[in-house]
């Protein structure tokens, strides 16, 4: 009877906890990349940033980048630029949010032979794309 009734507990634990695993929405680890389903339906600035990022046809920043959460996802890092790793203690000398901001947007006007794209001057990405970037690096 009591091996009875602990199996029926354990048992109706997982079952309600396997449940509301499925009702939950996706909850992404710091850094973590989404996937394509995710970027198409999320409204949280952080995880848009990584989708800009990881989007061929915007960011792209892992054509040259290597950044946490890639290994995770079936997409190739570069190795041309420097890896984007402890953003927040890099940056925090450099005018933190707002000069990393600086950076992505344009970084040709700190660093004249850069071969970064000076995304917000060419219109490449717009101001909120941006932005979404700059708070997914800020979780890195």
């Amino acid at each position: 009877m009591r091996y009875t009734a602990k199996l029926l507990a354990g048992t109706s634990a997982m079952l309600v906890i396997a449940g509301s695993l499925l009702f939950t929405p996706a909850a992404y680890a710091v850094g973590e990349m989404p996937s394509k389903k995710v970027c198409a339906s999320t409204t949280d600035t952080v995880v848009k940033g990584g989708c800009v990022m990881t989007d061929r046809k915007k960011g792209n920043c892992m054509a040259c980048h290597r950044f946490a959460g890639l290994e995770k996802t079936r997409l190739q890092a570069g190795n041309i630029a420097p890896p984007l790793v402890a953003i927040k203690q890099n940056w925090s000398g450099k005018g933190g949010k707002s000069g990393l901001r600086k950076q992505v947007s344009d970084s040709t006007a700190s660093n004249p032979n850069s071969s970064m794209p000076p995304f917000g001057r060419h219109k490449i990405l717009s101001n909120s794309e941006i932005d979404q970037i700059v708070e997914f690096l800020w979780t890195l």
